[in-house]
């Protein structure tokens, strides 16, 4: 998804920079990338080897690690402390609430999931998008969502998500 999100947002004039950790991994990615895109388009996409170079400008930072509560507790936690205050998170999740994963950051305002498998966004077929907010959700985060998402050819739809339980990493209502 990765990959398909790299070349999506370059498409549309967007800077994309693709992080893996796995040097192999990004130099899969830059050829798939180069043959897909060709070299003019590939200008707008970066290969960086480390979360804090990937996010250190970003205004948007999409995770694409497993829908599991471990792995996007630790990456959401990585990025919210790599990634400058006005940087928006938002991560792939059909399975986990995102106000409860929200409360573990210090920016649950810029907070946001994205309710779709990886098959849906990469099949262009079905072009509507769901993305799930929390009542601490800010207006900016969602315009700057809603935006992105259109540019990319896609109607992102917003669904509130209300439920609030008590965080799984600090504890606390």
């Amino acid at each position: 998804m990765g990959r398909w999100l790299a070349m999506s947002a370059a498409r549309a004039g967007f800077r994309a920079l693709l992080e893996d950790v796995m040097p192999k991994n990004l130099h899969h990615a830059r050829e798939a990338l180069r043959q897909q895109l060709g070299p003019d388009a590939l200008r707008n996409v970066e290969f960086v080897s480390s979360i804090e170079d990937a996010v250190r400008s970003a205004d948007l930072v999409i995770d694409c690690v497993p829908d599991e509560l471990e792995s996007k507790l630790e990456i959401l936690w990585l990025l919210d402390r790599m990634a400058p205050p006005h940087t928006v998170l938002a991560t792939p999740t059909t399975r986990l609430s995102i106000a409860d994963l929200a409360h573990c950051t210090y920016r649950p305002e810029k907070c946001v999931a994205i309710a779709a498998e990886a098959s849906s966004l990469t099949d262009r077929s079905n072009l509507l998008l769901k993305l799930r907010t929390t009542p601490h959700t800010s207006p900016e985060t969602v315009r700057l969502l809603e935006d992105f998402w259109l540019k990319l050819g896609f109607q992102p739809s917003f669904e509130l998500d209300a439920t609030e339980n008590e965080c799984p990493r600090c504890q606390q209502k």
